[in-house]
């Protein structure tokens, strides 16, 4: 039988990566899942219409962002920081609730460095593939096929992540 001080000195470095997401969820009830799937693949319609009415899955206008040739860009994301802003003040001022009725928390975030070297490397993927994330569906849906290889790509970097992720400085 192994004492205390054999298990400390043997335990990992890192605890396993627990199954559960490790991101804060303070909703209560739970929803049905096929319901739940069907608003979300109904509000992913609307989002990526509105992403290509406007233009913001263009490779050329993500290509004119970066090299300084237009505003359109800064204008949409800059629309999407002010109304993020004051949606945030809003419901922190008249305690708006969720359809569910639940109370909305913002959870305090500390910075760390490992953010900023992140946003660089989403930034310049970003200008690499003229693509991030959320419109890259949209730019499939358009007919845009070659983004596939992009997609592969976000997946194949997302499942390193998940790879490496107890190794990594956190």
């Amino acid at each position: 039988m192994k004492n205390q001080e054999e298990e400390i000195l043997v335990a990992p470095l890192h605890p396993p990566h627990p199954v559960e997401c490790e991101a804060p969820n303070d909703q209560i009830k739970a929803e049905n899942l096929i319901v739940s799937n069907l608003k979300y693949l109904a509000l992913g319609t609307l989002f990526g219409i509105v992403l290509v009415k406007a233009e913001v899955i263009s490779w050329y206008r993500i290509q004119e962002m970066f090299r300084l040739h237009s505003f359109h860009m800064y204008g949409v994301i800059g629309t999407a920081v002010v109304v993020g802003a004051v949606s945030v003040w809003l419901i922190k001022k008249f305690r708006i609730k969720t359809l569910q009725k639940e109370t909305v928390v913002f959870h305090e975030k500390k910075f760390h460095w490992g953010n900023v070297f992140g946003a660089l490397l989403f930034g310049l993927g970003w200008a690499l593939t003229g693509a991030c994330p959320g419109p890259i569906y949209a730019q499939i849906g358009s007919g845009f096929f070659a983004v596939t290889v992009t997609l592969l790509a976000a997946i194949a970097g997302t499942w390193t992540y998940g790879l490496l992720r107890e190794r990594l400085p956190h």
